[in-house]
């Protein structure tokens, strides 16, 4: 789970409603002071929101970029159903689509952190043409390593039986202390709110993805693959494999590891904007 350091947004940047053609996205959007350069449109991972992208929205805006941070179906403050084919990877493909449809700025460029990498890699593969680049944040060529299957597991099989409250009292239990003691009420507040059919369904994905980097290399679109230099959902090495197979831009965040956007924000965002501003 991605720590956000505030759920308070930063000046540039107001929380709104994203109306699409299928249905409402809670979002925030950033913009620049001066003139944009380009419109981001930021996808959260694994039990995250688009608070995780907080501490990016002002330096990316400073850089003359306008983001927009989006809450997925069934994610925190945007409305999802009970009923877990709602949230197949298509569908949610599907919703990324419309998203940037809906923004009404002609190309975008599109970023997804873990979970969100592989439903970004979803989009582009159903049609790439709304987008002017896929930056893919530690998130891999297939499915996790063997610990977080298991990890997921156990978390898949506890929401099917017990409430969102309890699961969240267990895995603070197993929280390091320096964890437990900040933060705890807002991350709270988000977990509550994230539907529990949409954790399983989408950690389901998490544990059985495939590879399909062979086809998203045969996509004519700019690839970033960013990551920390550390990672325990996929070894940085295989990130390193897979960014060569794409023929991607590659960058590795020093001092951070899963969530180089809570870990190191101000050297991430210098990151992607210098990507962004080579096209």
């Amino acid at each position: 789970m991605s720590r956000p350091h505030t759920f308070t947004p930063p000046p540039c940047a107001h929380a709104r409603q994203l109306r699409t053609s299928r249905g409402d996205f809670a979002v925030l959007d950033a913009s620049p002071p001066g003139a944009v350069r380009a419109t981001a449109l930021l996808l959260p991972g694994y039990m995250g929101s688009k608070e995780d992208f907080m501490a990016l929205l002002e330096p990316l805006s400073a850089a003359g970029y306008r983001t927009v941070a989006v809450d997925g179906r069934g994610q925190y403050e945007t409305e999802g159903t009970d009923r877990q084919e709602t949230y197949a990877q298509g569908e949610l493909a599907l919703d990324v689509l419309a998203q940037a449809t809906a923004l009404d700025v002609g190309t975008v460029h599109l970023l997804g952190h873990s979970l969100g990498g592989q439903i970004a890699r979803a989009a582009v593969l159903l049609d790439d043409a709304p987008f002017r680049s896929l930056t893919l944040m530690s998130s891999g060529p297939a499915e996790v390593v063997e610990a977080q299957q298991l990890k997921v597991k156990v978390l898949s099989d506890a929401l099917a039986t017990l409430s969102m409250a309890r699961v969240w009292e267990a895995m603070r239990a197993l929280d390091p202390p320096e964890d437990t003691a900040t933060d705890g009420e807002a991350l709270r507040r988000r977990w509550l709110r994230h539907r529990p059919a949409q954790l399983i369904a989408t950690g389901r994905q998490l544990v059985t993805e495939p590879d399909r980097v062979a086809e998203l290399a045969a996509v004519p679109l700019p690839v970033h693959v960013l990551s920390g230099e550390r990672d325990d959902t996929w070894p940085v090495p295989l990130l390193d494999e897979m960014a060569r197979r794409l023929g991607a831009h590659r960058t590795r965040i020093a001092g951070a590891e899963h969530s180089p956007n809570t870990d190191r924000p101000k050297k991430t965002a210098a990151a992607l904007a210098a990507f962004w501003d080579s096209l």
